[in-house]
């Protein structure tokens, strides 16, 4: 189905609406967050075009680590070859498309389980037994399609758009506003991986949603943090981001470690959130970091997974463990407070009684998001 034919079918071609100024804007038709034809469009044009992130550069630290992901729908591997430059380059094999490697590890090489295709460590085909009476056959030609790849701070990201510009443009902004983390200095403590039965454009506005914080996280986060000052710091490309005054993230609102080195001229009370569209947005208070990952499953189905990095010399305390697990065990349940709720505006989508709401002046960073979306998804209608 061709763009206009569905927007024809769902709006009548008609975002007004939403397109209005904050004072006068509404929320968006749930077929926004239902469509098949939607959510395909939403891969074409902005995650096959955009650089995602995909995890931590610890995560595949030695030569040979490696991390076979799927990105909707799309396998991918992600490995670090013997010069211990790290490569990403898709996940099916040039014979007959079977997925060479599964999970995550360390492997010399990644063998076809099907036929026994040999690829190295930069996807490169090394074997391919009983295929020299092949005429024709190339094995140069042959080699895992590739990705582009980029690293920002420890953070890894890929692009499936070979033509796309470097990494260090697309983040440049969100460089100069958050530099001063040195996440390059950090170590990934945790790593919490759930799915949440929304679309993903929920998750990603749940997460930038202040309006929320003193509702439904009262009893954790939310009193802690004065929605009335909040400045939001909304960019033109879907971003968006905000310092000011939280409490650690922790059940008595202590900080179990004390200001991150870099950051010690902060008081107790600093804390900052950013988004960088489409999947990154990172979290954090003056004690540590959380970053979140979204990644899309389905049109009501979403992974999430949250990265929590400490200073790395935090990590020779003889209690790190115990202590970080507080602040993982606290984000958990601050999460799924969070569920219940995405979960339940998905279903209210499919409901005949739905009609757009009214954004609040504490939504004018959800109307850029939205409205970057619409522009990214329907070129601009």
């Amino acid at each position: 189905m061709a763009t206009s034919e569905i927007i024809s079918a769902g709006s009548n071609g008609d975002f007004s609406e939403t397109r209005a100024a904050l004072s006068k804007a509404r929320h968006l038709p749930g077929y926004i967050y239902t469509s098949p034809e939607v959510y395909q469009l939403e891969k074409d044009k902005i995650f096959m075009k955009d650089w995602l992130c995909v995890g931590r550069m610890e995560e595949v630290e030695k030569s040979g680590d490696y991390m076979a992901l799927r990105i909707l729908d799309e396998p991918i591997i992600v490995a670090r070859d013997t010069a211990g430059k790290v490569n990403a380059f898709a996940n099916v094999c040039q014979h007959r498309g079977v997925e060479v490697a599964s999970g995550s590890g360390n492997l010399k090489e990644f063998s076809c389980p099907y036929h026994g295709w040999l690829y190295d460590l930069n996807g490169k085909l090394v074997g391919a037994p009983y295929m020299k009476e092949a005429e024709g056959f190339d094995p140069a030609s042959c080699q895992l399609k590739p990705l582009q790849f980029g690293e920002w701070r420890g953070w890894m990201f890929i692009n499936f758009d070979l033509d796309a510009g470097p990494l260090e443009e697309f983040i440049a902004e969100y460089e100069r506003e958050f530099a001063f983390l040195q996440h390059e200095k950090t170590r990934l403590a945790s790593k919490y991986v759930t799915e949440l039965d929304c679309n993903w454009k929920f998750v990603v506005e749940n997460l930038q949603d202040f309006y929320h914080v003193q509702v439904l996280h009262l009893d954790t986060f939310g009193g802690h943090i004065n929605i009335d000052d909040f400045v939001f710091n909304v960019k033109e490309k879907g971003g968006f981001s905000s310092f000011y005054d939280a409490a650690p993230d922790t059940p008595d609102s202590k900080s179990l470690f004390g200001q991150m080195p870099w950051l010690a001229d902060k008081p107790m009370s600093f804390a900052y959130t950013g988004y960088l569209s489409p999947n990154f947005h990172i979290f954090g208070r003056v004690d540590e970091s959380h970053p979140m990952v979204i990644w899309p499953l389905s049109p009501s189905k979403t992974q999430i997974i949250v990265y929590h990095v400490f200073p790395a010399e935090h990590f020779e305390q003889p209690d790190f463990k115990e202590k970080a697990k507080v602040y993982h065990d606290f984000l958990v349940d601050v999460l799924e407070e969070d569920r219940e709720m995405v979960d339940s505006m998905q279903r209210g989508m499919t409901s005949r009684m739905f009609e757009p709401g009214p954004l609040s002046r504490m939504e004018v960073n959800l109307h850029g998001l939205i409205n970057y979306n619409l522009d990214r998804t329907f070129d601009g209608a």
